[in-house]
């Protein structure tokens, strides 16, 4: 049976709530990306978010709450974290800290970590579902594993829209982002660690700290992941892509940015960073649908602010698969 795909509504957000409630997914805005979302105090409804995506246990969930003060209710703040809450909560930036040992959120969800990646998102009907679930609400994105990141409902129907599992999708237009949360670690006695770039810049962050962020060490194998978004091979079209493009060679596809010539589409023609990071995974879904069996060639994007975390998702777009 389909999910239901309804306008945001004051009424279908508090339908989309009694599911959450009663252990069923749900599907929702961010201003990031969609996210597919579940009850995270329920063992059985986190259990029921990596069966319908298809993704791995060891490969732990964002947890959505609808406030720094419910966030403190969950993990351990250190300094450090509480001034990255302050400068941007709401928004698009998730901090993994050390669980409580009285949350109630599901162990699952930290895939066997002692730590919790906890996150307050900005948009609106986000936040209203938080309210009116009344439950910290665990949510990666609404897709199936490894695939592009949905930035539209239609993308999550056409991604998940077979899964039975998947009870509702609620439709509150285009993620204004269009690229997931950067993703902050606070290990022990260390430096704040830059676990996965993303919607907030590292630069806007290190200025808030004072000081430069760590890189993170992570483990060339499947296990051990600290942070969603680790894996080699990630956010992948179907279609291969060429990076760092400055042509476009017959059989190919060209994803532009700035002044790129013979680009099918363009991340943003007057090369804005924030209009590319916005464009970028309902860019790639559309020349995917078009390539048949054609390469993707993108353009060069900068390496800095936002062009962080686009190269980020970029590359391991174009990373081997499995």
């Amino acid at each position: 049976m389909a999910p239901e795909l309804l306008i945001a509504t004051a009424e279908t957000i508090a339908r989309a709530a009694d599911l959450i409630r009663n252990g069923k997914l749900v599907a929702f805005p961010t201003e990031t990306v969609y996210g597919l979302g579940a009850d995270a105090t329920n063992d059985r409804a986190v259990a029921s978010i990596f069966e319908a995506k298809g993704r791995p246990t060891f490969n732990p969930l964002i947890v959505h709450v609808s406030g720094h003060e419910e966030a403190a209710r969950h993990a351990r703040f250190t300094p450090q974290a509480d001034a990255l809450a302050r400068a941007f909560w709401p928004g698009g930036i998730t901090l993994v800290l050390p669980r409580r040992e009285t949350t109630p959120i599901s162990l699952l969800v930290s895939a066997g970590l002692d730590t919790v990646a906890l996150r307050v998102p900005a948009h609106p009907i986000a936040q209203k579902l938080i309210h009116a679930a009344g439950r910290p609400i665990a949510a990666p994105s609404a897709n199936a594993s490894g695939e592009v990141s949905p930035t539209r409902a239609e993308h999550v129907a056409a991604s998940l829209g077979h899964s039975a599992l998947l009870a509702m999708i609620l439709d509150g237009g285009a993620c204004p982002l269009g690229l997931e949360s950067t993703v902050i670690g606070f290990p022990e006695n260390g430096t704040p660690t830059l676990l996965r770039p993303g919607a907030v810049p590292r630069e806007d962050i290190e200025r808030v700290l004072g000081s430069p962020l760590a890189a993170a060490d992570v483990a060339s194998g499947e296990t051990g992941r600290s942070s969603p978004g680790q894996l080699a091979s990630h956010y992948a079209p179907h279609a291969p892509l060429r990076l760092d493009a400055d042509d476009v060679r017959d059989g190919e596809l060209l994803l532009g940015f700035g002044s790129s010539g013979a680009a099918a589409l363009n991340l943003s023609p007057s090369g804005d960073l924030g209009e590319a990071a916005a464009n970028l995974f309902a860019m790639l879904r559309a020349l995917d649908a078009r390539a048949d069996g054609s390469t993707i060639a993108v353009a060069r994007i900068p390496e800095r602010g936002l062009g962080e975390a686009i190269n980020d998702r970029l590359r391991r777009a174009a990373a081997p698969r499995s």
